[in-house]
């Protein structure tokens, strides 16, 4: 990729971090999205998160989402359903649906978070217990 800003291409430590709401020891990059790609009908970021903390117990209203994990182990719960997950392994948060992800590794977990429509860290997106 050239040095100037591609329509099409994204590299991960090029994106600014952030701490998104409502997760502990988490950095996440926006990698596709409306600011980097135009993307307007999902959004894919990059996760970085510490050992022990993750996301607590939260739904997003109208929001699909994916995780698909990278490196680390985690254990994903959905709506009563409990998996421990390491790299390949890949879980859906349905819309509206109450989860939960907490980094169960001595490393830390790197995953792809796929969401659809995007949810841009809007808090009305966002329902908690």
């Amino acid at each position: 990729m050239s040095a100037t800003k591609s329509k099409y291409f994204v590299k991960a430590g090029e994106v600014e971090g952030y701490h998104p709401a409502n997760h502990l020891g988490t950095v996440n990059r926006r990698i596709i999205g409306t600011e980097t790609v135009g993307a307007k009908q999902l959004e894919v970021l990059h996760g970085t998160i510490e050992k022990g903390k993750g996301a607590l117990p939260h739904a997003h209203p109208g929001i699909e989402q994916v995780c698909y994990m990278l490196e680390g182990r985690a254990r994903a719960e959905v709506n009563g359903e409990v998996c421990e997950m390491g790299p390949g392994d890949a879980c859906f948060f349905p819309a509206d649906a109450m989860h939960v992800f907490t980094v169960i590794s001595d490393e830390p977990v790197k995953l792809l978070v796929i969401y659809s429509p995007p949810y841009e860290e809007n808090p009305a997106r966002v329902i908690r217990p």
